[in-house]
């Protein structure tokens, strides 16, 4: 089945303490949303990728794709006012039926295996959303009140969160509703049951500068892992 990627990359440099928006921040000597989008291209080389990018970043990034030497083929689309209709937009571009990741521009991480498992899960049941268990403890703050819970029964997610082209583009018609948080909650409110595949730890979210630098060493581990295959 044909896939695609919309790659959300919105967002600012705020919590970074940085005026260049994150997804354009140096790592490895290359803009994070550069190596996001690599990863999707190495998983599937036929991929349609769409990277959704604030209007007045276009030219930013055509201007880094040129000083980079960037060649990857993708399209760049407008984002809008949140993720929601940032995402909406990337969607807007696909007119087939297929299988689409949307994914979190600032997510470099994303291993292959975690691809192929959201992929033959949506497959299978029509969507995916990579998880990982919660490892620390949790407490429930209520009013002036707090209680352990059980974290066995609680997940991070991750991205990318992966559907049938069909049905999240059917999911993103309805209303935008503030308690959106993710894709999984468009498509849940649209009322679809939602399937977990095991997600990676590396898969983290660089929003500040000690995530830039955690995952500065968890790229040099994976690119001297992948030197070491082909040596």
């Amino acid at each position: 089945m044909k896939k695609f990627a919309v790659i959300v990359a919105g967002g600012t440099g705020r919590r970074m303490g940085n005026v260049i928006p994150k997804q354009f921040i140096c790592l490895l000597g290359e803009p994070v949303l550069m190596h996001t989008i690599r990863v999707f291209h190495h998983f599937g080389q036929e991929m349609q990728i769409i990277v959704v990018l604030p209007e007045d970043q276009k030219i930013n990034w055509q201007e880094l794709c040129l000083k980079y030497r960037f060649k990857i083929p993708h399209q760049v689309v407008n984002g809008g006012e949140n993720r929601f209709f940032s995402v909406k937009n990337g969607l807007n571009e696909i007119n087939e039926e297929g299988i689409v990741f949307i994914h979190d521009g600032v997510r470099p991480l994303v291993d292959m295996q975690t691809l192929e498992r959201c992929y033959a899960c949506t497959l299978e049941n029509g969507n995916a959303i990579p998880v990982m268990p919660v490892t620390e403890s949790l407490r429930r703050v209520k009013r002036k009140r707090n209680k352990a819970v059980n974290r066995v029964k609680y997940f991070n997610v991750q991205t990318p969160q992966t559907f049938l082209v069909s049905a999240i583009k059917e999911a993103y018609r309805q209303k935008y509703d503030h308690h959106f948080t993710d894709d999984a909650t468009v498509f849940e409110k649209a009322g679809h049951s939602i399937f977990m595949v095991e997600g990676n730890y590396e898969n983290i979210k660089i929003t500040r500068p000690l995530d830039l630098s955690i995952a500065e060493v968890l790229l040099k581990h994976s690119l001297e892992k992948l030197n070491h295959l082909y040596d």
